[in-house]
Order: C-alpha cells, then sequence, then structure tokens
C-alpha cells in the first residue's frame, strides 16, 4: 500500500560511484533487470537495505530521486513499504548523489546516524 502523503523522494542504491554525468535513462542493474522493476527506497528504509544487501561494502553510493507525478502510477509499494518503480529514472529525477563509507566494524545504521536532512 503506498504510503500516504506520497514521499517527495524515494532513493536508489548502487554498489559503485554512478556515471557522471547521469544518463538521461539510468542503466539498470541485474537485479533490476531480472525482476522487471527498479528497487528503491524510501529514506527511513535505507540504513536497514544498506545493512541487508551491501553488508559486506565499505561504501555505497545513493541517489536521490523526486518522486515526481509520473512515476506515481507505475510505482507499487511492496509490504514494508519499499517503492518498486515499473520503468526507469534519468538525469532528470535525479536531486543529488551522495557516496557513503563505513570504517571497519561500523554499521551502515552507525553511518547514516550522523547524516541529518539528506535523507527524508
Amino acid at each position: 500500500m503506498a504510503p500516504s502523503p506520497l514521499p517527495d523522494f524515494v532513493y536508489k542504491i548502487v554498489p559503485s560511484a554512478p556515471p557522471a554525468p547521469i544518463p538521461a535513462e539510468y542503466p539498470l542493474s541485474e537485479l533490476d533487470q531480472k525482476d522487471g522493476f527498479v528497487h528503491l527506497s524510501v529514506g527511513r528504509q535505507i540504513p536497514i537495505t544498506s545493512g541487508l544487501f551491501f553488508k559486506e561494502a565499505a561504501s555505497i553510493w545513493v541517489l536521490k530521486i523526486r518522486f515526481a507525478p509520473k512515476f506515481h502510477p507505475a510505482t507499487t509499494w511492496e509490504v514494508e513499504g519499499c517503492p518498486h518503480l515499473y520503468g526507469n529514472f534519468g538525469a532528470d529525477d535525479v536531486e543529488d548523489v551522495k557516496a557513503f563509507v563505513r570504517s571497519d566494524g561500523e554499521s551502515w545504521g552507525q553511518v547514516f546516524e550522523k547524516e541529518s536532512g539528506w535523507l527524508v
């Protein structure tokens, strides 16, 4: 079920630096291609998603995507409120990109606790 109100931003976590400049159509990951949708997160999910799927990574990049009205009909909201975009996004939709790095023994949750205001 979609959250109410809908978020202003959704996020895409990637394991390496995104292409610069961001292309008009962002390259889909193997998982996104296989599943047929773009796996996204809302801000509060980023520490959890990072800990589950990027637990071995020392660094990740997060793309902050404006959740424009054009995405509303193409997005489903899964059990935990994870947005799945049936389509794609590109340069015009990306508000910002930020690299996150964690130290040895530091969890992704601890990394994101230090961030204020970027994840909304």
